[in-house]
């Protein structure tokens, strides 16, 4: 069944904000990603090697908090390990590890990373101002969808 035209705007397919946020979390991934590959990082490494760049040792959990999708942090701190970069600090049985630590090589890595933000706003054709307004209305968004998921009656926060 195909709804008429002249309908109410909102609940056309290109004026979702669902999609919008969605197709612009691809576009700039992908537009992180040629960078990235020229350091040997995927996104989800390039975001635990920022964690350890901004405070190591830190533990396994709060590194697995930080990331958008915490259930891939064993497999990319693997990685991560077998590149050097980084050690895992195990003192108990169990998949995360106790601490996560940079390395000296890992430690090393950040002077070459410091060019790629500016890469990356040029890749998506944003000026410094264009990014930071965008920085500014992530955490509102962020914080707009936790409180919906909070409210009483919202089944699996949807």
């Amino acid at each position: 069944m195909t709804i008429p035209a002249g309908g109410d705007d909102d609940v056309l397919f290109e004026q979702q904000l669902v999609l919008a946020v969605s197709v612009a979390s691809r576009a700039v991934v992908s537009a992180c990603t040629p960078v990235l590959q020229e350091l040997n990082l995927t996104h989800p490494q390039y975001l635990v090697m920022l964690a350890l760049w901004e405070r190591s040792p830190r533990p396994g959990r709060e590194i697995g908090d930080l990331l958008p999708e915490p259930g891939s942090l064993s497999p990319v701190l693997l990685q991560l390990e077998e590149s050097g970069y980084i050690e895992s600090l195990r003192v108990r049985d169990g998949n995360a590890p106790d601490a996560v630590s940079l390395t000296a090589k890992g430690a090393a890595l950040y002077r070459r990373t410091l060019p790629i933000s500016g890469t990356i706003l040029g890749r998506l054709g944003l000026s410094p101002e264009g990014a930071e307004e965008l920085y500014e209305a992530m955490p509102r968004l962020l914080k707009s969808c936790q409180a919906d998921s909070a409210r009483p009656g919202n089944p699996a926060g949807v």
